[in-house]
């Protein structure tokens, strides 16, 4: 059976690290997926949910990136993320009111940098509630 090496990373910490059959995350131009011996690519990741099918119990592992950088290689797969989190440690109701807090935070901008800023804290936490969301919905 063909497999390929997985690294997800955060500037804080490594997240995952070990063989997949398959992994799943979504690109700049869409969702990807990649199996063993795919084509070389680099390219930016938006937040949302990484699925990673494990090679030694077939089991899928799932962690919320918050965007960040893709490289696959032929035998490997680097995810650098901006943030990532387990989806195990995920908090719903934390995200939540980040949201709130974000899209408050977008009404009372006072220029256009504010409001860029506020409007992507917004997109990674409505991200990160749809990846949740799917993770406990299986």
């Amino acid at each position: 059976m063909a497999t390929i090496q997985v690294d997800v990373v955060s500037a804080e910490e490594s997240i995952f690290s070990g063989q997949a059959k398959f992994v799943a995350l979504p690109g700049e131009a869409g969702e990807l997926g990649i199996l063993p011996q795919h084509t070389p690519l680099i390219t930016r990741i938006r937040p949302g949910a990484v699925r990673i099918e494990r090679a030694d119990n077939g089991e899928e592992e799932f962690v919320f990136v918050a965007g960040g950088i893709l490289e696959v290689q032929p035998n490997a797969v680097t995810v650098l993320a901006d943030t990532a989190i387990r989806g195990k440690d995920l908090d719903e109701a934390k995200a939540t009111e980040a949201k709130r807090l974000a899209e408050e935070a977008m009404k009372n901008a006072k220029s256009d940098i504010d409001f860029a800023k506020a409007q992507s804290e917004f997109a990674a936490m409505a991200a990160q509630i749809a990846a949740l969301r799917k993770f406990r919905g299986k």
